[in-house]
C-alpha cells in the first residue's frame, strides 16, 4: 500500500553502473512496485551499453545535455533536454552524450526496476 511520504534528494548516493553511466535512485521500493525513479549522468563522449528490460517498460525525461538516442528499430535521433524517450519492455535501447558537458535523464520505469530484469546485450552491429 502506497503512503504519502516525501523522498529527499542525496546527491552523495549516486554510484557507477557497468553500463557506463552513473546512477542515483530516487524512488525504488517494495512497497510501490508500480514505479521507480532514478536520476542517470553519462559523461561527454560516453555510449551506454546495449541492453533491455524484461517486464519493465522505461521513459528517459531529458534534464540536461544532448544525446543520440538509439531505441528498437527507431534510426538514431537527437535528444535534447525536455525530451522524452519511451522505451517498451525487451526493447533494445542505449544512449551517447553528445555534448560537451553531462547528459543527465530521469529514468522512469513501470513497474518498478529490479535488477533481475536487466539484460546486457551486447556489441550489437551498430
Amino acid at each position: 500500500m502506497i503512503k504519502e511520504s516525501i523522498k529527499r534528494y542525496n546527491p552523495g548516493k549516486e554510484s557507477y553502473i557497468s553500463e557506463g553511466c552513473y546512477i542515483t535512485e530516487l524512488l525504488n521500493a517494495p512497497d510501490d512496485h508500480t514505479i521507480s525513479i532514478a536520476r542517470a549522468r553519462v559523461g561527454p563522449g560516453v555510449t551506454t551499453k546495449w541492453h533491455r528490460l524484461r517486464g519493465i517498460s522505461e521513459r528517459y525525461v531529458i534534464l540536461e545535455g544532448t544525446a543520440k538516442a538509439e531505441v528498437g528499430e527507431l534510426p538514431p535521433s537527437e535528444v535534447n533536454a525536455g525530451d522524452i524517450i519511451t522505451i517498451p519492455s525487451m526493447c533494445r535501447q542505449r544512449v551517447t552524450n553528445i555534448g560537451s558537458g553531462d547528459l543527465v535523464f530521469l529514468a522512469i520505469c513501470t513497474p518498478r526496476f529490479i535488477d533481475s530484469a536487466y539484460e546486457d546485450i551486447g556489441n550489437m552491429t551498430d
